[in-house]
């Protein structure tokens, strides 16, 4: 029997991982929480997110903009409780074993050099507060530098946000507006709208619409 070729294609990856999971009083409510917000970005994706070892999950889509969104939604819907850092990569991917998901390649290569790249930044003194780094295989991206200019500004004010105000801004990212958010913090839309300029969560808002578009 001739074995098929399979042939590598080019797809933007991601890796995730929750920081300090083994100081976890619950790792398996953890688990729980993880998987189920993971689960949410499993539209799209040509490898819907899943969990390989321990509390590290990966998936990969068809567009660096999808790869994106994915992993910022993610981390809205965990935190300020769970804390995630993310490598995304970009590249060639080859799946040797389709049954049990085994692939190789550039992009995959690129998104653990990027999640590495992203716990070595966090530890560096001014950048605690960046979860997110990307690379790309090769000469194959041009905007590499540009789009980590973007994810480490975003990171830090997402960051810097309390409860409330990342709140909102999971609000306001799934489209709802200030005056239904404002009912539901019991403050008056006047006041969202205060904290939504004070903390840049409009910001967030557009330039995560920008990011979401990258091809």
């Amino acid at each position: 029997m001739v074995a098929m070729k399979v042939w590598p294609s080019t797809r933007a990856t991601m890796i995730g991982d929750v920081v300090g999971s083994r100081r976890a009083r619950d790792r398996a409510a953890l688990h729980r929480r993880v998987a189920t917000a993971v689960g949410q970005v499993a539209a799209g994706a040509i490898d819907p997110p899943a969990f390989t070892v321990g509390d590290e999950f990966q998936g990969s889509y068809p567009t660096l903009g999808g790869a994106i969104d994915a992993a910022l939604t993610v981390r809205l819907l965990l935190a300020p409780d769970i804390d995630v850092r993310f490598g995304l990569g970009w590249g060639a991917v080859t799946v040797l074993d389709a049954d049990a998901r085994i692939q190789d390649g550039p992009g995959w290569w690129t998104a653990r050099e990027a999640i590495q790249q992203t716990a070595e930044t966090q530890r560096q003194p001014g950048f605690k507060l960046v979860r997110t780094t990307f690379r790309a295989a090769g000469e194959t991206r041009p905007d590499v530098a540009a789009v980590n200019a973007a994810l480490m500004c975003r990171d830090h004010l997402l960051g810097s946000l309390d409860e409330r105000s990342l709140r909102i801004a999971r609000g306001l990212m799934t489209g709802r507006t200030k005056k239904e958010l404002a009912a539901a913090e019991g403050i008056s839309p006047s006041a969202v709208s205060q904290r939504a300029s004070r903390d840049g969560l409009d910001l967030i808002v557009l330039a995560s619409q920008y990011l979401r578009g990258l091809p």
